[in-house]
């Protein structure tokens, strides 16, 4: 098993008796307004989920539950519910999760059609509380914005002007602005005074559609910096339809952060935090909270991933402000938990704090300690692999070469495109009846994925539906490419890609219109949201 995977403790406690309950749309609907910790969880695959899901459903797919669940809800005795699409998905990862441990399950009675039929409102999308709170804030404030064609002739006419890319770094160096340099939405305030120290410099917030340019721009502006500050309307996208040449591989970021500029931030953030109500906490107050077992905590890293790598505080989870804002439902999957930001600077955590806060976290602090852990911890997963059952990289090779092993591989559909044991199928785990029967009858069955840890849960599964030997590949794809064999792009598909959901400049063909559709989309969230009425956003501190 990968070193960075730690298997969940041995000797939890079982409920083989446990009952599954059902529960209705409308009694969902008031456990969402009652204040009370929620993690609810939607098990079909990202694809089927960005079609139609409910407002505040984490996607957790079954076919990676083990893998996600115990990072995105923590705490065993937190109160779960499950939605699929009354298909026994539902029933599946109840099954998975209560042998972990988990105690108070119940999954919505008929589905994601149930909670429609009930009259309530569906989302597309993914990340849809964060994409909406984005277009409430831009109506709220008035959030100035500049679009494409304005922006390029104010570049050409010489006028003094820093564009600051929001995103992390890797989107940054796929796709850019000409001119822009990169400059993730949380380090905005604490680096900007460093890039544009003049008042007469004006700064262009962009991101690759619209959320971050918003919110990052926006901040500039609580923060009262002296420039005049705009979002680029529509990012990058808006920048490609346009019909204007971006960049790709720049590697442009901005300087380390002065002695002066920090005190710049901090002085700016420290009226932030008394108009939100932001409270600092020490290590004291973070051990106490660590130990409440009624309580869930997030401790989350907002610094940039570098800075996290080379030294944070003990098991907090690496989440960029920025990012944690863009995408919170990928970092926090507990409705009403509290949310540590650790931030040895203090200016990121501030600001993260400020947005989470008006996004409807309550219980949200900054805590600026430093810790020793170093590098990206192990997180636990949901159960073990069986040893007896796994397969070397050269056993597997000589069975295939010849011919007497089919591989069915469980990475994502994008890694496996990207390469694949030769000759392997790509199937999706929690759709292994309908892969099986798609391939020839083989004499023995090796499953993989990307590191084998995902083959590895899946060989119990596949055994119940194989009539022959099965094995899971040790170490998965990542140890094959070490052994030195090669891999293949040539698909063979045993299963629809429907586990992962595509950005629209990463799908192939007609990008133009899926971006026009993509950025209809955000703008149309407010007005959809309105209708859930579920939301709690605010642009005023909390009482």
């Amino acid at each position: 098993m990968d070193a960075r995977v730690k298997p969940a403790h041995d000797g939890r406690k079982i409920l083989p008796n446990m009952k599954l309950h059902p529960l209705s749309a409308a009694s969902l609907k008031a456990m969402l307004g009652d204040g009370q910790e929620l993690a609810l969880i939607d098990v079909r695959e990202e694809l089927i989920f960005s079609r139609n899901h409910l407002l505040w459903a984490r996607s957790v797919p079954l076919s990676r539950l083990e893998l996600r669940f115990a990072r995105l809800v923590p705490r065993r005795s937190t109160r779960i519910v499950l939605c699929d699409d009354d298909d026994g998905l539902a029933r599946r990862a109840a099954d998975i999760i209560a042998r972990a441990g988990y105690s108070d399950i119940s999954y919505l009675e008929g589905g994601v059609s149930g909670w429609a039929d009930a009259g309530f409102e569906l989302f597309s999308g993914m990340h849809v509380p964060s994409k909406a709170f984005g277009e409430f804030i831009e109506h709220e404030n008035g959030t100035p914005s500049i679009g494409a064609e304005e922006l390029h002739e104010l570049q050409h006419n010489g006028t003094k002007l820093v564009v600051l890319d929001s995103r992390p770094f890797d989107e940054y160096t796929r796709i850019s602005i000409p001119g822009g340099i990169n400059v993730p939405g949380a380090e905005l305030v604490l680096r900007v005074h460093d890039i544009a120290p003049s008042p007469d410099t004006l700064v262009v917030v962009n991101c690759a559609g619209r959320t971050r340019s918003i919110i990052g721009a926006q901040s500039l502006i609580n923060a009262a910096v002296p420039n005049k500050v705009v979002a680029l309307r529509n990012g990058t996208m808006g920048w490609h339809l346009a019909g204007l040449k971006v960049d790709k591989g720049k590697s442009e970021h901005a300087p380390v952060v002065t002695g002066e500029s920090h005190a710049w931030a901090k002085a700016k953030t420290e009226e932030i935090a008394r108009k939100f109500s932001i409270d600092s906490i020490d290590s004291a107050t973070l051990d106490k909270w660590r130990s409440d077992a009624d309580r869930t905590l997030y401790v989350l890293d907002v610094r940039d991933p570098p800075e996290y790598e080379a030294g944070h505080v003990l098991g907090a989870i690496s989440a960029p402000g920025g990012q944690l804002v863009q995408a919170t439902d990928t970092y926090a999957g507990t409705l009403g938990a509290r949310l540590v930001l650790c931030d040895d600077k203090e200016v990121r955590a501030v600001m993260t704090a400020s947005w989470l806060k008006q996004m409807g976290w309550r219980d949200v602090v900054v805590f600026t300690g430093t810790g020793a852990e170093q590098g990206f911890p192990p997180h636990e997963v949901l159960g073990m692999a069986v040893p007896e059952s796994e397969i070397e990289t050269q056993a597997l090779a000589a069975l295939l070469a010849k011919d007497q092993v089919a591989v069915l591989d469980l990475s994502r559909s994008p890694d496996y495109r990207k390469g694949h044991i030769p000759d392997a199928w790509f199937a999706i785990r929690s759709r292994l009846r309908e892969a099986l029967a798609k391939i020839p009858a083989p004499r023995e069955l090796a499953l993989t994925s990307e590191d084998g840890v995902l083959a590895s849960l899946a060989v119990a599964d596949a055994r119940v539906l194989a009539k022959c030997p099965v094995r899971w590949l040790k170490g998965g794809n990542a140890a094959w490419t070490a052994a030195g064999h090669p891999l293949s792009q040539e698909p063979r598909m045993a299963d629809e890609p429907i586990d992962v959901w595509l950005k629209p400049y990463e799908r192939a063909g007609q990008q133009e219109g899926a971006m026009n559709e993509y950025l209809s989309w955000e703008i149309d969230l407010l007005a959809r949201i309105e209708r859930d009425g579920t939301c709690n956003f605010s642009t005023q501190p909390s009482s």
